[in-house]
Parts: C-alpha cells; sequence; structure tokens
C-alpha cells in the first residue's frame, strides 16, 4: 500500500488545544471603574492591579479607542473576554500576559510517513491556516516521548522514533499561534473528537529569562531559544538526563522543557528544572524551579526558586526566591526573598528580604527587610528594616534598625537598636554630640558622641596642658541618657582610655565611670558636671616617664589594689555643642 496513501486514512483529526494556562495572573480578581478612557490606559490599569505586565503589538488593535468598564473583584480573564469579545486570544509567560489576534492558526500537512517494525518516520510542513503560508522556526514535538524539532526556513519538519507505540501524537507551537495537535495511529482507527492527552506532560508558566541573559545566550542555541518560546506553555518530567553541553543532551531539544529528578552535565546543562540532584563540571542552567542538590564547578543560574542545597565555585545566580543553603565561590545572587544560610567569598546581593544567616568575604546587600545575623569583611548594605545584628570590618547602613549594628562606622536612617562603632550615625532620631571637658587627671578632654540617647558610643582624645605635666589620652566608651525633663539629663559613661606619658608604646590604661548632669542652656549648648571613679592600670613604675610629661598619673588620694593598679574618686565638668 502507498505510504502516503496510508497516511490520508491516518489523518483522521486535527485538534487544536490553547494551551493558555488558568495561571495565576489571568486568574488575579481585580476592580476597575473607568469612563471613556483609552483602552491602552484601561490595559495598564488591570496589570498595575494585578502586579503583572501585557505585551501586544501596537497593531493588534486599536490601542485609542475609549471605553467604558465597571467591573468589581472580577477575574482577569473574564475582564479580557468582556472588552474584546473573543477578538484577542491570550496567553501567559512568566509575569506577563500576551496578547494575540484569536485568529491565528497552524495546522500540520505531512508530506510522508513511514512506519516499520520500532520505527516511524514523519515529515511535512507547518503552514498558517488562513493565509497558507508555510511557518518557519515552529516546534514539532512529541511530548510523551520528548522528542522535537524546528522547521526550516521553508516551515518543513522531519521527526523519527523508535519503539512500539499504539500512536504518536505530534504538536505544533509556535508564539503568537494557538497550538496544534495530529495524531497518528498504529491502525485505522480513528480517535474520537474528546480525545484528551493524559502524559505525564504538563501545562505551567514557564520563564524565559535565564536564556534572555547575556550568559544564557551565549551558552543556549538560537534553536533552543526559538524551542523555548514556542513552547512556553509545555514542561514534562524525567528520572534522568545527561548532557555535555546545552545542545548535546539525552533529551535533546527538548532538554529546556524537562523537569529532571536526577541531571549530570559534564560541561554543562539546560533544563527546565529540577527535584532531585544536579551535577555539572562548569554550569547548569535551569528555566523553573530546583530543589533538592545543585552543586556546579563554576556557576548556577536559576529562572526560578531554589530549595534545599546549592553550591557552585564562582557564581549562584536564582531568579525566584530561595530557601536554601547557597554557598558561592564568588557570588549569590538572588532576585527574589533568601531564607536560611548564604555565604560568598565575595558579594551577597538580595533584591527581596532576608531571613537568616547572611556572610560575605567583602559585601552583602538586601534590598528590603533583614533579619537574622549578616556578617560582612567590609560592608552591609540593607535598605529595609534590620531585626538581627549586622556585623562589618568598616562599615553596615540600613534604613530601620531593630536590632544592632557593630562596625567602625554604622548608619540608619532611624533607630530602636544599637549602633556600635567609632561613628554612628542615625539621621532622624539620632544622638550627635560633641563634648568639651575638663577632670582631675586631664584638662582638656575632646568627645564626640554619636548614636541614639538609649546607646551612644564616644570617641575622645584628650591632653593635659602643662609645661611640667603634660599627658596624653586616647580612648573609646558607650553612654545612656536619661532625659528629666525640658532642661535637664543625666548622662551615664564608660570610657576605656590609653595613657601616654611620652611613649604610646610605653602607654597605660585608665578606666573611668561618669555620671554626669547636664542642664540645656539654649539648642545646641548644655553644660555638665558630676563625679567620677577611674581603674588606673600600668606596667611601668613610677617616674619612668619623658622628662616634661607627668611622672605620678595617679592622684595622691588613690587607693592602691596591687603594685600596677590603682583607683580614686574624681570628677567632670564641661559643654556639650549641638
Amino acid at each position: 500500500m502507498n505510504r502516503k496513501l496510508l497516511l490520508l486514512c491516518f489523518l483522521s483529526l486535527i485538534a487544536c488545544k490553547i494551551y493558555a494556562q488558568d495561571a495565576e495572573n489571568l486568574s488575579r480578581r481585580v476592580t476597575i471603574k473607568v469612563k471613556h478612557q483609552k483602552i491602552a490606559e484601561v490595559l495598564t490599569q488591570i496589570s498595575t492591579s494585578g502586579n503583572f505586565y501585557f505585551s501586544y503589538q501596537g497593531n493588534l488593535f486599536n490601542t485609542d479607542s475609549l471605553i467604558n468598564l465597571s467591573v468589581q473583584n472580577t477575574q482577569v480573564r473574564n475582564i479580557l473576554d468582556q472588552l474584546f469579545r473573543g477578538k484577542i486570544d491570550y496567553k501567559e509567560n512568566g509575569q506577563h500576559i500576551i496578547l494575540r489576534s484569536a485568529n491565528l492558526h497552524l495546522t500540520i500537512e505531512p508530506d510522508n510517513i513511514t512506519t516499520a517494525e520500532r520505527l516511524y518516520l514523519i515529515s511535512g510542513y507547518v503552514t498558517d491556516t488562513k493565509t497558507g503560508a508555510r511557518i518557519k522556526q515552529a516546534s514539532v514535538y512529541e511530548k510523551r516521548l520528548l522528542q522535537s524539532t524546528l522547521t526550516n526556513n521553508d516551515g518543513y519538519f522531519k521527526l523519527r522514533f523508535k519503539g512500539d507505540y499504539n500512536e504518536v501524537i505530534l504538536t505544533a507551537s509556535k508564539e503568537a499561534y494557538r497550538d496544534t495537535t495530529l495524531i497518528f495511529l498504529s491502525n485505522i482507527t480513528i480517535k474520537p473528537e474528546s480525545y484528551e492527552d493524559t502524559s505525564s506532560a504538563h501545562k505551567s508558566k514557564v520563564s524565559n529569562l535565564v536564556e534572555n541573559m547575556g550568559i544564557g545566550r551565549f551558552f543556549v542555541s538560537s534553536k533552543q531559544r526559538f524551542q523555548s518560546l514556542n513552547l512556553s506553555g509545555f514542561l514534562a518530567n524525567s528520572p534522568f538526563q545527561a548532557s555535555l553541553t546545552p545542545g548535546l543532551s539525552s533529551h535533546g531539544m527538548m532538554s529546556s522543557q524537562v523537569i529532571n529528578k536526577a541531571s549530570f552535565n559534564i560541561l554543562g546543562g539546560y533544563s527546565a528544572g529540577l527535584d532531585g540532584f544536579e551535577m555539572a563540571g562548569l554550569f547548569n542552567m535551569d528555566k523553573t524551579d530546583v530543589g533538592v542538590m545543585q552543586v556546579a564547578g563554576l556557576f548556577n543560574i536559576v529562572g526560578g526558586s531554589v530549595k534545599g542545597l546549592q553550591i557552585a565555585g564562582a557564581v549562584n545566580s536564582v531568579i525566584g526566591n530561595v530557601d536554601a543553603l547557597q554557598a558561592g565561590g564568588l557570588v549569590n545572587y538572588v532576585r527574589g526573598n533568601a531564607t536560611g544560610l548564604q555565604m560568598a567569598g565575595v558579594m551577597n546581593f538580595v533584591k527581596g528580604y532576608v531571613h537568616g544567616f547572611q556572610a560575605a568575604g567583602l559585601y552583602n546587600n538586601t534590598r528590603k527587610d533583614f533579619q537574622g545575623l549578616q556578617l560582612a569583611g567590609a560592608v552591609n548594605r540593607n535598605s529595609g528594616t534590620l531585626k538581627g545584628v549586622q556585623i562589618a570590618g568598616l562599615f553596615n547602613s540600613t534604613k530601620t534598625l531593630k536590632g544592632v549594628q557593630i562596625g567602625l562606622v554604622n548608619v540608619t536612617d532611624s533607630s530602636s537598636g544599637y549602633s556600635i562603632g567609632l561613628i554612628n550615625i542615625v539621621k532622624k532620631n539620632g544622638y550627635h554630640k560633641i563634648s568639651l571637658s575638663s577632670n582631675e587627671l586631664i584638662n582638656t578632654n575632646f568627645s564626640l558622641k554619636t548614636g541614639t540617647k538609649k546607646f551612644y558610643t564616644i570617641l575622645m582624645a584628650g591632653r593635659n596642658i602643662s609645661a611640667t605635666e603634660r599627658i596624653s589620652a586616647l580612648g573609646f566608651g558607650a553612654g545612656h541618657e536619661i532625659q528629666l525633663n525640658e532642661k535637664l539629663a543625666i548622662n551615664a559613661e564608660y570610657l576605656s582610655q590609653f595613657i601616654s606619658t611620652g611613649k604610646w608604646s610605653e602607654s597605660s590604661n585608665l578606666k573611668k565611670l561618669q555620671l554626669n548632669l547636664q542642664f540645656k542652656i539654649a539648642n545646641g549648648l548644655s553644660i555638665f558636671g558630676g563625679p567620677s571613679y577611674s581603674i588606673y592600670t600600668t606596667d611601668y613604675p613610677q617616674g619612668s616617664g619623658i622628662k616634661g610629661f607627668k611622672q605620678q598619673v595617679s592622684p595622691s588620694y588613690a587607693h592602691s589594689f596591687n603594685n600596677k593598679t590603682s583607683g580614686w574618686l574624681g570628677w567632670n565638668i564641661g559643654i556639650t555643642l549641638f
């Protein structure tokens, strides 16, 4: 029998299936009430309310048409039905709803079919049903067998299948067109019109952000990108895949549409997602969610979220959220939120919030709230509210502090927590004072006090201005101010100072606790005074200082604890500016 004639018998049904997903964005409910507004402006209001984007060609409809619309708590899909009355089709891709003409249909025109024992060979053309034009770069695939190809510039395709199958189901997909499915049977039996595909493949919202990134374009071929774009609504599951590179995979051209249980990539691989274990010599790229363990010698790029363990020798990049232990030799980058443990040799960057522990050799940056411990060798930055501890070798910053900052310089807009450092800048409710004072030991002291009234740190320097009894001091301390009324306040302060009698290499230690009563004379000017108690410890005998410096540091009325330590009651008086 002529196989081409047999083919005509086999072609019993052309079923157009719309893979417009009943997904989140089309199912969102919004409330809109407008009168005599342009339809383009109404679409913008709908997308803003639903937190998504519309994508459409400018000539698809008249964007200047004026409409009236009043809906309350209505699904986006129903609103679009009301606006376009069946003339426009809707398809989801990531955060976009793609509007396209409902009149664009594909058809598969078979050219040849060869059947033999354990073999199918099918070829033909994909055409536009309305114009008859042959469609190039359309995807033709068998979703259950994960076999696929792209049509050439003449719209031609050829596919081979090996194995015993009762039927082969081919689907043609092209961006902006409705999908078309054609069923080839092993006998002359015709499938009923109500036939539904029950394969393990499923439709889902799939983002193509990974392959559109610069590094994705470098490693993913143009054919694979067209395939991924055409099949954005199709995913399948597989227990295993192996690849040399993204273009040389056990799943072939379908690798970007398959979620694997186990994935082994000698150099690198590109898959739809992971629900198990994945390892690569250089890199892993996954379009959707990844779990439970992903390891790469160089980098991991994930278009969805990560849950479990993610390790890369250089970079981990995740477009969704991370609920995992994430370790990158250089950088961890997360566009969503991060929960768990995040460690990087150089930098961690999270656009969302972080709950957990974040550690980097140089720099941490979180755009939203942080709760936990943030540790960096140089700089921590947080643009939200910090509830936890922020420790950096140089600089910490956060918008709202409800925890603790420890660093040389700490900056926050407002604070109900504690900043511990040499300089603490609190912009809205901060405590920023300069004090000039004298005490029983050093007659000229300069102090910079920064933080909040609840807790401020003190950076001080002093010099006893005397021709015969010079003495120098450098110190650091902390204080707390108790406001009694509009004019009076009490300041309790602790200072630890290095005392030099001529040689800083032979400096001694002075610890001082002082209690001052402060009186406000005018805005920006106060006077203070009060008692203090000092403990002085030195390894050098009295009189060992350089000539011209004070030889006897402890006052004559001091009491000794031992031959190195003495203590005494003293006083403190001065003025405060700002």
